[in-house]
């Protein structure tokens, strides 16, 4: 049988098709669609869990226990569970176990462009790289079995476009696995103690030694021989449009790309006259084939270290090195870049909980720690009241810090506010609150509690009641978890009331120590929240485009057959959050008349 899947799709797929009975994740874009399609198979425990630490945790104890289990992430996620990722591979597995991480070039949805191919390197595991849909399949299925067979975690790197982009998939049943009914007691294998570990630290040297042998006779590297003049060595999505720039070169196509195979590439180097590396990112197995004393007539000397490729960048890049001689034979035309395009900068929905908040706070001046979420679009004009981003969780704590070393202010000056949502909160935002309670830090910290993770979707997290399954389960109570840290000033307040909010916010600004607030409005695309959009009284209107600042996209220009120019709301855009109407001095935006009976 033959389905049209996504990669993570095919993921999820090749997960069930494997006898996998774990999954465990937290959404971030682009790998988020894998557990919400695991969960659709009955067969494999699927859970989200507070974060990618906790995720790779508890598949490393379902592992242990003898099942399956795969564990998924964006690339920023591996940074948090690298701590037990980095041991994971001295510990080993009984099950399998598969960490998918979902990279992305070009940062269509992340703070960074970091290359997990590296971190496989460093933690000493198996790296294999699927080029499409049947291969995200075929390699997950093949990933567990890497993983009993050399005891180790592997690790399975897609990027955004090969986890969202779709192709006919072969589909198979699934494996049969046995009961599990007892827990392993190997101390020596499984307690990193230091004289355990220096054990382990020998088994996992040699097992990459092994690994290294099996990159050169596993069938997923092979060489695919074409004109000889050209050969470029490439895996995942930089194969395809490598391919797809020079269908008549020859190939070694990398399935496993860590440990690179040696004598495969030594064997591939003599076959042809000159060699390409094509890679996205880091030159990681540029670097890697020089380090083997393998000539290199090409890789990112040609190629930028920056974003992604596509096949006109193939080709143009190598085109300028005239790689088929003279008379380059390029059957890609690179498309012109088009250069008159209007800018569209994303935003928040209209009637999104969070404008309110970023209204206020933009109006009040304050330096504004930010965090990962929906609101990070606050950082951008015309609202531009976010002034710092790093990573989940970061934000309480570089408003901690920043309050530990200025000089004392007035009322809201050198007073950093620092600004999260709950399922950010959850991730990596409690750790820091709690530091900056036991170390008294002057700070102001505001939980943007929608009752859910948007961001990603719409995911649920511990506070939204329920869990991946939609079963219902406690929420958690951020008022009485910020009373347990011993947060001694807890407000909590309308997300919609901009003059509550604002009042909220500078009364917190006097509290001494760290304060809380909570400002509460649900997510409107996750809880299909909708109400009857405002209108604009035009004789009332001045057209001073102060309603303007809250940018939302429901809000227009237009002007009146006399020539005057006045704000229109669009009513198929607008939610009704009366925002824009609070903003207005001339009470020119009025709510919807009722409906009669």
């Amino acid at each position: 049988m033959r389905e049209i899947l996504s990669g993570n799709e095919a993921i999820a797929r090749g997960a069930w098709e494997a006898g996998a009975r774990f999954a465990g994740a937290y959404p971030g874009t682009p790998s988020t669609e894998i557990l919400e399609n695991i969960v659709e198979y009955p067969d494999i425990y699927s859970e989200w869990c507070p974060n990618e630490k906790v995720a790779l945790e508890t598949a490393l104890g379902a592992a242990l226990a003898g099942a399956r289990a795969l564990c998924a992430m964006k690339h920023v996620g591996v940074n948090v569970a690298a701590d037990p990722l980095m041991t994971a591979s001295y510990v080993g597995v009984k099950g399998g176990l598969v960490l998918v991480s979902a990279d992305d070039p070009a940062l269509h949805s992340s703070q960074n462009e970091q290359d997990n191919r590296n971190y496989a390197k460093f933690a000493k595991i198996p790296l294999l790289e699927p080029s499409d849909s049947q291969e995200c399949k075929d390699f997950t299925r093949l990933a567990f079995e890497i993983s009993e067979e050399f005891d180790t975690p592997v690790m399975l790197r897609t990027t955004t476009r090969i986890s969202h982009s779709k192709s006919i998939v072969e589909l198979s049943e699934r494996a049969q696995q046995e009961p599990l009914t007892t827990l392993e007691k190997n101390a020596p294998k499984y307690t990193m103690l230091p004289n355990f570990a220096k054990g382990r630290h020998v088994a996992v040297e040699q097992r990459l030694l092994a690994l290294s042998r099996r990159s050169d006779s596993i069938d997923i590297n092979r060489i695919e021989m074409g004109d000889p003049r050209v050969g470029i060595v490439a895996s995942g999505a930089a194969y395809v449009y490598a391919r797809e720039a020079f269908p008549d070169a020859s190939f070694l196509k990398l399935g496993m790309s860590y440990p690179l195979p040696k004598t495969l590439l030594l064997k591939f180097r003599a076959q042809v006259d000159k060699l390409y590396v094509v890679e996205e990112l880091d030159p990681f197995f540029e670097d890697q084939i020089k380090a083997m004393d393998i000539a290199v007539d090409g890789g990112k000397s040609l190629l930028s270290l920056l974003g992604e490729l596509d096949p006109g960048i193939v080709a143009s890049s190598l085109a300028s090195e005239n790689v088929y001689g003279a008379n380059p034979d390029l059957t890609v035309t690179p498309l012109p870049m088009r250069t008159d395009l209007p800018t569209r900068p994303p935003t928040m929905c209209p009637g999104c909980s969070h404008r309110g908040v970023f209204t206020v706070l933009s109006r009040m001046k304050v330096f504004v720690s930010g965090d990962i979420g929906c609101y990070t679009l606050g950082a951008l004009p015309p609202l531009a009241s976010m002034h710092s981003c790093v990573c989940m969780g970061a934000g309480i704590g570089m408003a901690h810090g920043m309050a530990k070393v200025l000089e004392p202010g007035g009322r809201t000056r050198n007073r950093p506010v620092a600004v999260i949502g709950d399922s950010t909160f959850f991730h990596s935002g409690m750790t820091p609150l709690l530091n900056s309670v036991w170390n008294q830090s002057d700070t102001v910290t505001i939980i943007l509690d929608n009752r859910t993770t948007a961001m990603t979707g719409g995911q649920q997290n511990p506070g939204s009641g329920k869990t991946l399954s939609g079963k219902f389960s406690p929420a958690v109570d951020l008022v009485k978890l910020c009373e347990a840290f011993g947060v001694k000033h807890i407000r909590t307040v309308d997300s919609y009331d901009l003059a509550s909010v604002e009042t909220t916010i500078k009364d917190a600004l006097l509290d001494p120590g760290a304060s809380v607030i909570i400002t509460q409005g649900p997510c409107v695309l996750e809880y299909k929240i909708k109400h009857d959009p405002w209108v604009v009284d035009t004789e009332l209107c001045t057209g001073c485009k102060r309603c303007l600042r809250v940018a939302c996209i429901a809000l227009g220009l237009a002007v009146t057959p006399d020539g005057k120019t006045i704000v229109e709301i669009d009513p198929t855009q607008c939610n009704g959050c009366g925002v824009c109407a609070q903003m207005c001095r001339f009470d020119a935006i009025k709510a919807p008349a009722p409906v009669s009976a």
